[in-house]
């Protein structure tokens, strides 16, 4: 459906999660083009009285530009459905699914799309003795942007005790992961398109949160310089994880690739169904590649909008 340029658009951004200052740059950075593209503009640093704030406002799109949980958990999906506003992204389900990792997990597999093994472990275990054989990786259950990952190298003497210090980021548990070495892959899917895919070098150390947002924090490759068949692997195993989601408008699948020889290990790591938009952000770019600017990618996501996702 075509929106008139002169539609009101409501953009939310902020929160109170851990990636709250990459929500409000995602948010600027949207809102400016939007406005540049001929919309009527509002954005709102979301608080948790964001239903009576949209009640009074009464805008026709909603755009979400919150990262991380309660924005991106399905919760404000829900508050937007129950207004009967329109919005952009993953409706409640998929983005509740998407956000926990290892529920994703089991559709990622029943879709054919391999995944690296991993086990839940109460958070006083991980934190006592090694729970998987070394090299792994702790990760919150529900988090976005590689907050909180630790990678436990091989030959590490203890595993990692400062996590019960965090049990308000981690919760009672935690997700433990087989380590993938190798290349760090992404690839977004736009509707029922796969766009590129990215080879992502961190500057220092793997592609955490400073690497993802920090300005020259890591490099990009497009088009990743891989195997064409691994490339279009990546491409498959994105759009049957978008469905397998039941992800609508953008989303963004992470991977790893190991190419040492005769190991070619291929994993889905995880979706953002509310992938960044910032200056440093792979959406944008893998757009931008496939000839859709930015003004063009919000544009095309206002059009995308809808309840009932």
């Amino acid at each position: 459906m075509r929106i008139p340029k002169n539609t009101h658009v409501a953009v939310l951004m902020g929160g109170w999660s851990p990636e709250r200052e990459v929500s409000l740059r995602s948010g600027d950075a949207c809102g400016r083009a939007l406005e540049a593209a001929g919309f009527h503009v509002t954005l709102l640093d979301v608080r948790r009285d964001i239903a009576a704030v949209l009640d009074e406002l009464k805008p026709d799109v909603a755009f979400n530009a919150l990262h991380g949980k309660w924005g991106e958990d399905g919760t404000v999906q829900g508050i937007l459905e129950t207004l009967d506003i329109s919005y952009t992204h993953s409706g409640v389900l998929a983005s509740a699914v998407a956000m926990h990792k290892e529920k994703s997990k089991c559709l990622f597999r029943a879709a054919g799309v391999p995944v690296a093994e991993s086990i839940l472990v109460d958070i006083e275990e991980a934190a006592a003795a090694h729970p998987m054989a070394l090299p792994y990786v702790i990760k919150p259950v529900a988090q976005g942007s590689s907050v909180g990952v630790h990678i436990v190298p091989a030959g590490a003497n203890n595993p990692v005790t400062s996590i019960v210090n965090e049990r308000k980021l981690y919760g009672d548990k935690v997700m433990v992961e087989r380590f993938v070495p190798g290349k760090e892959l992404t690839c977004a899917v736009m509707g029922d398109v796969a766009l590129g895919v990215i080879e992502i070098e961190p500057r220092v150390g793997f592609y955490d949160y400073e690497a993802k947002y920090a300005p020259g924090g890591s490099n990009h490759v497009l088009p990743a310089q891989i195997p064409q068949e691994v490339y279009r692997r990546v491409q498959q195993y994105s759009l049957s994880a978008h469905a397998a989601l039941g992800c609508k408008g953008i989303s963004r699948a992470d991977f790893r690739y190991d190419d040492t020889p005769g190991e070619q290990d291929l994993v889905i790591l995880e979706v953002n169904t509310q992938p960044g938009m910032t200056g440093t952000s792979l959406v944008p770019e893998l757009a931008a590649h496939a000839g859709h600017g930015f003004e063009q990618l919000v544009t095309w996501m206002v059009n995308d909008a809808s309840v009932n996702r």
